[in-house]
């Protein structure tokens, strides 16, 4: 994420499966998924950075383009 590493993470069962949220304390950006609880908390936690770090890249105008292959 540009610049910030703190992240709010929580964590929210509901039922069959868990809600994540992450915000960027920074800019105020908040992003959810939802995901199974036999995943594991540390896998839940890394789905929901990557995501907050492509919304911020996003926002900043740095995401990828379709199609486009990592190197």
């Amino acid at each position: 994420m540009p610049g910030n590493t703190n992240v709010i993470i929580e964590f929210y069962r509901v039922g069959s499966f868990v809600k994540v949220s992450a915000i960027d304390p920074a800019s105020l950006t908040e992003v959810s998924i939802v995901g199974s609880p036999t995943a594991g908390e540390a896998a839940l936690r890394a789905a929901v950075v990557r995501k907050l770090s492509y919304v911020l890249n996003r926002k900043a105008g740095r995401a990828a383009r379709p199609g486009a292959r990592r190197a």
